[in-house]
């Protein structure tokens, strides 16, 4: 099986690198020449996964003619804010039925559209599935067991793609619940930025799991009011990758909650964190998203205010504890 990965990042390549150690064809379409020579040279991406050796059948290429020559499946891993930018350039490359499985996590900036809508617009003769849940990029690309879900509208073509991405190291379920699973993987990263600053502020392990659990809270009255399904959110793309990225330091969003704890400018913190921290833009598009569908997403609109520099760390606290009482 060849399989086409769009974007070199760190998730990209620790993906691209686990399917060739599990025996698949696979290349990564990349617009830098540099990191596609040191990939093919040296097996390694020394800029989003420093210290690690990727798999030797892992290729690189610029020439997208040859990354989608008798490909049999596209595997978006580029930023959410590029994903329509990258797939108008290639969508002529992409043969109808071809699967597209997205491994991007978040909301389109402007339109607040998932990235299932974002390519169902751009590449509508594309099979459509997401993969997700709580997997940090390096530790995949280290072998350390994780376990995610795919969600494909198409229960067989969803089954059929679990199959193809698990592995020793990986293990893959499935669903057919696409706008569940897109919910989960963007709104984690929001309330993950939230209890980056708390914990950032010094405020515990109680406040640390309130937010988690508000968080939980928010995600799915979002994803129900766009027809998910609630048991979604208690799987590994709700409950499970919102736990690892709000509790774990290898976590973008987490770390930008953190810097803003210390009083880092926005701009200083994720210039130095060398990578896109999803859920910057995508707390933008959720709160958007939200105010269109009358959903109340209290730790979105806070974390936008102190994204924004509205609010300080101290009033943000204020306005989440001072909120009216209510039922659970």
């Amino acid at each position: 099986m060849k399989i086409t990965v769009l974007g070199g990042g760190s998730w990209g390549t620790a993906l691209g690198s686990m399917l060739a150690a599990n025996g698949k064809n696979v290349g990564l379409l990349l617009r830098d020449a540099g990191a596609a020579q040191e990939i093919n040279l040296q097996h390694t991406n020394s800029r989003y996964l420093p210290g690690l050796v990727l798999h030797e059948n892992l290729r690189a290429t610029l020439d997208p003619a040859e990354a989608f020559a008798e490909t049999d499946l596209c595997l978006p891993a580029v930023p959410c804010q590029s994903m329509r930018e990258v797939l108008v350039s290639l969508a002529g490359y992409v043969l109808p039925g071809l699967p597209v499985v997205c491994a991007s996590k978040g909301l389109e900036l402007g339109t607040h559209k998932t990235m299932s809508a974002v390519v169902r617009e751009v590449i509508p003769q594309a099979r459509y599935a997401i993969i997700s849940g709580p997997s940090f990029a390096r530790e995949v690309a280290l072998g350390m067991p994780s376990a995610v879900v795919m969600a494909c509208g198409e229960k067989v073509l969803g089954e059929s793609l679990r199959a193809v991405f698990s592995g020793a190291t990986l293990r893959v379920y499935s669903s057919i619940d696409v706008i569940g699973v897109e919910i989960g993987g963007a709104i984690k990263n929001v309330v993950a930025i939230a209890a980056g600053a708390s914990d950032g502020l010094g405020l515990g392990h109680n406040a640390r799991a309130a937010l988690i659990t508000r968080g939980l809270a928010e995600m799915s009255r979002l994803g129900a009011a766009l027809g998910a399904n609630p048991a979604t959110f208690m799987g590994l793309s709700g409950m499970g990758d919102l736990v690892l990225t709000c509790t774990g330091d290898l976590s973008r969003n987490r770390r930008v909650g953190l810097g803003l704890a210390k009083g880092q400018a926005l701009g200083r913190i994720t210039e130095e964190l060398h990578m896109v921290a999803e859920g910057v833009k995508t707390t933008e598009a959720a709160v958007m998203l939200g105010d269109e569908l009358g959903v109340d997403l209290p730790i979105a609109v806070t974390v936008r205010s102190l994204l924004q520099g509205e609010v300080s760390m101290a009033e943000a606290v204020k306005l989440l504890m001072g909120r009216s009482l209510k039922q659970e």
